[in-house]
């Protein structure tokens, strides 16, 4: 006799599995989503092994500790690549740099990333993230230490468009925490894991000055020596957590790409038949287009706010690095803010309660950012840009939350072309608003704004047949189900072979998408199976 609390919630491996309707309104799990017994993982996961909880002071291996990995690796590229911008005052000096050059280089840090990007996406989803992570922070530390020797604009442009490429463990860092958690609570493990990277952004304002003036007193260098010596120590990082990652990290719940290959357990897929799902998907460049101005914008910000914050209110060096640091740094609650948020709102409303969400929350970081533009107090400015931060980095949080479900097949190069959206959206936004003398630093604060809320609007057309978008409502065709959704990705001959259960598998944990609705569906009549087992 089965029993009844249990019949209603979902045996493992029916179609009901991990959704009934009942979830708690928030916690760091997902407990009613029926766990796998049969497991050695020291936290509950689900039948793709994917934690179900998320316990942030945890270093369980594999779940947390690739969490942690993800996002300490990510924040110290982030170092790096902002590590120059807080010390500006000082590097125009010593190279006599043009306002021309200091914007040229501030669009070549984040040029680079747009590529890179692309690539790490691909090679998240065919050798790994823990791979592809690694060797991106590696192969750009040389970039990092190369800053002490520059001696002129064009070398300092290269060095930071090259230093700028390591931004793509990002993507890694995505796609890894889109592979280790359920579908339940992954924006909150994507957006915890974002935000804190990016907050590496703000930390660099307050890390490097102070770096700086430490070894200006320490070891009583000149101004232009202390900057140059002040890069070795992002440099030394960078190599640090590379090692980590390589020697520490895991791929997958079930270990590493290569080994599960080797064994037969995951499949070795073809490039170009992922390559083609992912950019066929017209939802994938709606987001690519949404995050250029949430995230683009935060790198743009990153780039002008500790020079915008000196020059116009006469602030010391160290004290303007401060202030522009309190946007970078609000990422340690915003962006998982904006994560949980779309969790949160999943559970009741589904994915359309995600894209909404989305829409309201960078609708009204655009609004901050025009506000921002027109601040003419100290202030009033710090005000704003504080609340501004934590809609533009929510976003992002929200963003995330959306794209793990927009492809099972091509979820790497999907998060690798959301992600080079971002570099791309700042790439334009530095061009048109923040280059030469057109427009003051204040207008161009102001247009961004405009655009931010321009480029939202596409959301309202992103729509999934069997959740719905924005204004639409769920298709009532027989077949518009998550099961046909992922399994459109798969050719016959390939479902043939087996090819596709992984993504059957995810189409299964998926459901919770429909939000409330759920509760109301009938379960499979007891000994029967879903239609793809």
């Amino acid at each position: 006799m089965v029993d009844q609390s249990n019949k209603e919630m979902g045996e493992p491996g029916s179609s009901m599995h991990g959704v009934t309707g009942r979830e708690a309104t928030y916690n760091l799990s997902t407990s009613n989503v029926p766990t796998d017994p049969d497991t050695h993982f020291d936290l509950p996961v689900d039948s793709e092994h994917k934690a179900t909880k998320f316990k942030l002071f945890s270093f369980a291996q594999p779940h947390m500790r690739s969490f942690h990995l993800s996002w300490i690796s990510f924040f110290t590229c982030f170092i790096s690549t902002f590590a120059a911008p807080p010390l500006i005052p000082i590097i125009r000096d010593n190279l006599d740099l043009t306002q021309k050059d200091i914007s040229n280089a501030g669009i070549a840090s984040v040029s680079g990333v747009i590529f890179s990007r692309l690539v790490m996406g691909g090679l998240s989803d065919m050798v790994g993230p823990r791979y592809g992570c690694a060797f991106m922070i590696m192969l750009t530390a040389p970039a990092v230490f190369c800053m002490a020797t520059v001696s002129t604009a064009t070398g300092f442009i290269l060095v930071r468009f090259f230093i700028g490429f390591s931004l793509a463990t990002f993507v890694s860092c995505q796609f890894w925490m889109s592979s280790m958690f359920n579908s339940k609570i992954v924006g909150l493990a994507n957006g915890t894991a974002g935000g804190w990277g990016n907050m590496g952004g703000g930390a660099t304002q307050l890390i490097m000055p102070l770096v700086y003036q430490l070894i200006q007193s320490t070891i009583g260098s000149t101004p232009f020596t202390a900057w140059r010596i002040a890069f070795f120590i992002p440099g030394f990082a960078m190599i640090f957590m590379g090692l980590c990652v390589l020697i520490l990290g895991q791929d997958l719940p079930d270990g590493n790409f290569a080994a599960l290959q080797k064994g037969g357990n995951k499949v070795k897929d073809d490039f170009w038949k992922v390559f083609f799902y992912a950019v066929t998907n017209y939802r994938a460049w709606i987001l690519t287009l949404t995050y250029g101005y949430c995230f683009g914008v935060e790198l743009t910000i990153d780039n002008v706010i500790a020079q915008y914050f000196y020059d116009k209110f006469n602030m010391q060096l160290s004290t303007a690095g401060l202030v522009a640091a309190s946007f970078g740094l609000a990422n340690i609650f915003s962006r998982p803010g904006g994560g949980l948020l779309s969790d949160i709102v999943a559970r009741r409303f589904g994915m359309r309660g995600r894209l909404w969400t989305l829409w309201i929350v960078q609708t009204c970081g655009g609004l901050f950012c025009i506000g921002l533009g027109k601040s003419n107090s100290l202030a009033l400015a710090i005000t704003v840009m504080i609340i501004f931060s934590v809609f533009c980095q929510g976003a992002c949080g929200l963003t995330y939350g959306v794209i793990p479900f927009v492809s099972r097949r091509g979820l790497g190069i999907i998060s690798g072309m959301g992600g080079a959206g971002g570099a791309a959206g700042a790439v334009i936004t530095q061009l048109l608003f923040f280059t030469g003398s057109k427009y003051s630093t204040e207008r161009g604060l102001s247009l961004m704004g405009v655009m931010i809320i321009v480029c939202t609007l596409p959301v309202a057309f992103i729509y999934f047949p069997q959740w719905g978008g924005m204004v639409c409502p769920p298709s009532k065709a027989g077949d518009a189900t998550e099961e046909r959704y992922y399994g459109d990705e798969w050719s016959e001959e390939e479902k043939q072979k087996g090819y596709h259960e992984a993504s059957m598998k995810f189409a299964d944990n998926s459901r919770s998408e429909r939000g409330g609705r759920v509760a109301s569906l009938a379960s499979p009549a007891e000994g029967r199976t879903p239609e793809h087992a």
